[in-house]
This record gives structure tokens, C-alpha cells and sequence, in this order.
């Protein structure tokens, strides 16, 4: 039976359950801390890196260590096909193949450094992570998950080299990354209670949202006028800047229902419309809309 949106698992200050490994490598399990907010990784990422190699660093997950090797030694192969097949696989241009091939190919002995930092993308520079008080930090850390092709899944203080892979992405031999992890992600968050899911498609496409206790489904939108009347547009432009603000809005509120969005304000005009909620079964589609 679904279990009600009440019910609350205990915090991860309640809670610690160390995964009994001793390698360095397979780190550890936390407690699914909540509310929980899913996010896709950026397409730009910083370079370079001053920490161990991925496979000698403690990550989150540590249950998802061979799978990803697999996906690694898949990736690996993939990387000696054709420019042309590998062109496709990266979904970039035939003038970026030949680096972002080059990128993989060290993903096992490449320098790391925190995913939070690794990550450069409008998103995230939206939630200027570094600008957070000590606290609210902490509270990112373990409540933030972000969904990779390569990794599945990790939390912003996990080290993760340079690497070039969409969740979307197909590999010879192996099949689409987002059905291969749709199981294990899953997994992952069976305890989740309130989960804020602000994945695109693409990541959405890896988990199964019915483990949620809730799952908060947001979409930003924009009220314009066309042909004499007022339409609702999804936003494509603002959409990451969006949804940045909204994480450092649910880290520092705590928010765990879509009602609390009541307080939410960004200077673009967004608010929400609680006239749009919509639910169905554990999910509720909550929209963010500001008038043009």
C-alpha cells in the first residue's frame, strides 16, 4: 500500500547507518534524508581536479559502484568506435569529439573533485552553492541527488572526474543508460518520503516515482497573451535559472508540501498558482507561473 505523505522517515542527524565496507572506495550508505530534491547534472563541467581518482575516493551510493564500472567499461568501448558513432553517442559535434572522447577514455585515473563544483551549469550557478551559510551547505549535501549517466546517481559532496555522458544516451552493446539505472535508482530511494523532483525528462526516465511517500512534480510556466488570449507556455529560457533558486528555496524552508511554495518569490515574477496543483496518486504537479 502507498504510505501516507505523514509518515516521515528519521533525519539523517537521527540516523546513521555506516555500510559495513572496508574500502575506501565503496564508502558508505546515508539515510535518505528529506525532503529529498533530485536534479540533472550540467552539460558544462569544470576541468581538471586536485582529488583521488573516483575509484579510490569514499563516494554516496557505494551499492552502485560495479554498475557503474560496467557502465565505464561500456563507455570505454565506445570510445574506440568511429568518430562518427562516437559523434552520436556524445550527442556533440564532430570539432568537440575528439576531446570529450579523450575525457572518458581517463575517467578511471583522472583527477576528481566535488560534483557541487564539478557542475557548472546555469542550474547551478543559480544555487551559488558557495554563497550558502555553513548550515544550509550542509543541508544540500545530503538532501540534494543528482542523476548521471555515468555515476546513476551521487550528492554534491562526491568526487567525480571530467566525463562526457547524457542519461539519454545509448551505448553499443549496452542499451540506454536511463533504462539501465531505472531499476537500481530506484532502489536507491525506497525510503524517500518527500521527494522534489525537478528532473527533465531525460533523467525522469531513471527512476520509478511511485516509491516516493511524495513526489512534487514542478513546472515553470509563463501566462502570455497570444491571438486575444491568455495562454500558459512552459519556460525554456529561465527554466535551470529557475530551478536553482527553488532548491536554495526548499533547503532553507525545509518544505515538504507544495502549499509552503506560497512563500516562494524570485525576481523574475514566479509564484505559485495553487488553482494549477494537480494530483494523482502519490504525485502532485505543481506550477510556478509569473505573467507576461
Amino acid at each position: 500500500m502507498p504510505r501516507s505523505p505523514r509518515h516521515r522517515i528519521p533525519s539523517w542527524t537521527q540516523v546513521r547507518r555506516w555500510w559495513p565496507d572496508s574500502s575506501r572506495r565503496r564508502g558508505y550508505r546515508r539515510p535518505v534524508a528529506t525532503p529529498l530534491i533530485l536534479l540533472p547534472p550540467s552539460e558544462g563541467k569544470a576541468a581538471g581536479g586536485d582529488g583521488l581518482p573516483w575509484t579510490k575516493a569514499t563516494q554516496s551510493f557505494p551499492e552502485l559502484a560495479d554498475s557503474r564500472e560496467k557502465v565505464i567499461t561500456a563507455l570505454t568501448q565506445a570510445m574506440r568506435t568511429s568518430a562518427q558513432t562516437r559523434s552520436k553517442i556524445l550527442g556533440v559535434g564532430a570539432a568537440m569529439t575528439a576531446d570529450a572522447t579523450a575525457t572518458n577514455l581517463a575517467v578511471g585515473s583522472a583527477p576528481s573533485m566535488p560534483a557541487i563544483r564539478r557542475y557548472t551549469g546555469v542550474l547551478y550557478d543559480a544555487l551559488d552553492y558557495p554563497s550558502l551559510p555553513v548550515a544550509l551547505r550542509r543541508r544540500v549535501d545530503r538532501q540534494v541527488i543528482v542523476f548521471s549517466g555515468l555515476w546513476g546517481a551521487v550528492r554534491p559532496p562526491d568526487p567525480i572526474p571530467d566525463y562526457k555522458l547524457k542519461m539519454g544516451a545509448s551505448l553499443p552493446g549496452f542499451g540506454k543508460l536511463a533504462r539501465f539505472w531505472k531499476p537500481i535508482l530506484t532502489s536507491q530511494l525506497v525510503d524517500a518520503d518527500v521527494v522534489w523532483d525537478l528532473l527533465p525528462a531525460e533523467h525522469s526516465a531513471a527512476w520509478d516515482p511511485d516509491v516516493a511517500g511524495r513526489h512534487i512534480k514542478v513546472r515553470f510556466v509563463d501566462d502570455v497573451e497570444k491571438g486575444g488570449e491568455r495562454r500558459l507556455v512552459a519556460v525554456s529560457h529561465w527554466n535551470k535559472l529557475l530551478k536553482g533558486s527553488l532548491v536554495r528555496f526548499v533547503v532553507n524552508s525545509q518544505a515538504d508540501n507544495p502549499e509552503q511554495l506560497v512563500d516562494f518569490r524570485h525576481p523574475k515574477g514566479y509564484v505559485y498558482k495553487p488553482s494549477l496543483t494537480v494530483t494523482s496518486g502519490q504525485t502532485t504537479h505543481v506550477s510556478l507561473v509569473s505573467r507576461r
